[in-house]
């Protein structure tokens, strides 16, 4: 059916990526357009958890694991700066508890599923292979997201320097992720996956473009 949910889902997926990319490119669109970033982010992870073929408790159970932990990080990051260097969360992300966005475990959600969905995918055999290579596509989004970020103050940096120590973090703090991806035994089947995760990607570099 060319109106099934998983056609539907990607093009609310594609049509908000590139909407969301040229309301923020623009001076006279971006303020609102800030002001959107959490539901979008909500609406991704809506997007992404729907589109499971069985969302079983083992599923919901990993999906909840990793929005908490991601939060949990955070806010040890924040307030210690010993995981990704000093940094502080503006107000774009929206509602904060412990100085930190509760939205931001959301995202952790949708980029630790996306990543690993893709990667499932692509390499069926090694779950350590794709445990170490998601950490490396982990640590080249969060390149592509940092100039971003700071930008639309999601978030900044302790002397408007980003440490090379947030990105040996984030790999880390990736790669323990994604092992949780690959080795907790939970229905991993999504149809929407690459749609989201590509649309994430090329989101990101286009306003790297854009925003200069």
């Amino acid at each position: 059916m060319i109106f099934s949910k998983t056609y539907l889902s990607r093009l609310l997926i594609v049509l908000f990526h590139i909407i969301g990319c040229l309301g923020l490119s623009f001076n006279e669109t971006r303020p609102f357009f800030l002001g959107l970033v959490p539901f979008h982010i909500l609406l991704m992870s809506g997007i992404l958890f729907a589109n499971f073929a069985k969302a079983p408790n083992k599923t919901i159970y990993a999906a909840i694991i990793v929005f908490v932990a991601g939060y949990i990080i955070e806010v040890i990051g924040v307030k210690t700066g010993v995981i990704f260097g000093k940094y502080y969360y503006g107000n774009t992300l929206g509602f904060k508890v412990l100085s930190v966005p509760l939205i931001i475990g959301l995202n952790w959600f949708v980029v630790i599923f996306s990543v690993g969905g893709v990667l499932r995918s692509l390499l069926k055999s090694s779950k350590v292979l794709r445990t170490i290579i998601g950490a490396f596509i982990l640590v080249g989004l969060d390149y592509l997201i940092e100039p971003v970020a700071v930008k639309f103050d999601y978030w900044s940096w302790e002397n408007n320097i980003i440490p090379f120590q947030n990105y040996v973090g984030w790999f880390f703090v990736s790669l323990v992720m994604m092992a949780f991806y690959n080795y907790y035994d939970f229905k991993k089947t999504n149809t929407v996956y690459k749609t989201l995760f590509y649309a994430q990607l090329l989101f990101f570099i286009a306003l790297n473009i854009f925003i200069k």
